[in-house]
């Protein structure tokens, strides 16, 4: 399928396939009898897209498979696959939030699909958080076997805590533990006075489990690291607060451990001018946005050591800075292997999706001195796709996902799925 081509350094264009007309979110991917699949989440369309990538100059769709509930305001963003299971994420969409409208009717929570036979996801359980603030469940984590790690609301509770939930039996899901940051426990006597109908600034975005620690880009209250040692008994172990001074929006939107190093990059998330003041009602300047490296050889007093750089517009751009380009500037989401066997996996080099600024890609093997080696940034779209990402239609690079094979998979709000490598 045919795309033209975007701007790069050290990176070449392999394939691209438009998806059927629907922009894609997060990714997963698996490998069976030799074959590669991509399952696609999906920024405004309610289900999953399969794709076989087996040849990554020419995906090939296979599936769209529907959110089975139907209902007007689920949002299914993300997605992961390990060990012959899919887990699917269900919350209120963030359209409904945006427009002021927190009980618009929605299904949340997750679903479990086997996905043995790869192009016939098989769905196994419904589980629902049952309630709270922003509704649902955001970026999960599944890297196989018994425990799937919850961004997740919980009633009682303001925004997203901490869940662990046991899937021992996929057909019947159980909650085994929890944790959350005490200022979130409003049943408990807590006052939380930040804003919470569109995004509350004190929630879990999202957890990375390694070993015995999980590690969890806990918005405002930073990285947070715990024992789980215990599953039904997470405990406090160190944590680091990024805001103030820095972090925008989403104050820490991502926490990647690579403890081979102990080391853990994070991240917030970018936003544009006009979405930033529509939600916060602040003008004037951004605050900034970061992507940095952080020290963990004493867990209990994480370290920040090195801030990634930022993107310079390529010779000849017709703007100064990102800032200065239509759409959003900012980082969005890293690749994470998960410890998936078909996914790269290194602790040298690390891939960012970068909204208007396309994928950068970044040599760590310095931590006190992260480089940018390449960067792709795809043409802007033709057409709107979706409502996401600023008033005026720009390239929006939202998620990238990197398999062994060194192919790398971009999805946009606003175009297909574009497949890459990186030449450096």
């Amino acid at each position: 399928m045919e795309i033209e081509e975007g701007i790069a350094k050290n990176m070449e264009l392999v394939g691209y396939h438009d998806m059927g007309g629907r922009p894609g979110f997060q990714m997963a991917m698996q490998v069976v009898d030799n074959r590669w699949y991509l399952y696609c989440a999906h920024y405004r369309h309610q289900g999953w897209t399969i794709m076989d990538v087996t040849d990554p100059s020419a995906p090939i769709f296979m599936k769209f498979i529907p959110e089975p509930g139907g209902k007007p305001a689920t949002s299914t963003l993300k997605v992961q696959v390990a060990d012959g299971i899919m887990i699917t994420q269900l919350q209120l969409s963030l359209q409904s939030l945006k427009e002021g409208r927190p009980n618009d009717p929605c299904d949340e929570g997750i679903r479990i699909w086997d996905v043995k036979d790869p192009g016939n996801p098989k769905h196994l359980a419904y589980w629902k958080t049952g309630g709270g603030h922003w509704i649902g469940t955001h970026r999960n984590y599944y890297d196989g076997g018994r425990y799937v790690h919850l961004s997740a609301t919980c009633p009682g509770f303001t925004g997203h805590i901490y869940r662990i939930i046991d899937i021992i039996d996929p057909t019947h899901p159980v909650e085994a533990g929890r944790w959350w940051v005490p200022e979130q426990f409003g049943a408990g006597g807590a006052k939380y006075t930040g804003p919470i109908l569109t995004h509350p600034s004190l929630q879990l975005h999202g957890p990375y489990p390694k070993g015995n620690r999980a590690y969890l880009a806990y918005c405002d209250a930073g990285l947070v690291i715990l024992d789980i040692s215990d599953m039904k008994l997470p405990k406090f172990v160190g944590q680091l607060k990024t805001k103030p001074p820095l972090g925008a929006f989403i104050a820490l939107h991502s926490a990647i451990p690579l403890t081979k190093r102990k080391l853990v990059i994070i991240s917030s998330e970018g936003i544009g001018m006009e979405s930033y003041t529509k939600a916060t009602g602040s003008k004037g300047v951004l605050p900034l946005g970061f992507g940095g490296i952080v020290d963990i050889s004493d867990e209990t007093n994480p370290t920040l050591i090195s801030i990634f750089p930022v993107p310079e517009p390529p010779p000849g751009a017709p703007y100064k800075n990102f800032h200065e380009k239509p759409g959003w500037f900012g980082l969005h989401n890293w690749h994470e292997p998960h410890n998936h066997p078909c996914l790269e996996d290194r602790d040298d080099r690390v891939y960012l999706a970068y909204f208007n600024a396309g994928v950068r890609v970044y040599d760590i093997s310095d931590p006190l001195l992260p480089r940018e080696i390449a960067y792709y940034i795809p043409p802007d779209p033709k057409k709107r796709l979706t409502s996401g990402r600023g008033d005026k239609l720009a390239v929006a690079s939202e998620d990238v996902l990197v398999d062994k094979r060194g192919n790398i998979y971009v999805t946009d709000s606003n175009m297909g799925l574009h497949v890459l490598r990186c030449t450096a």
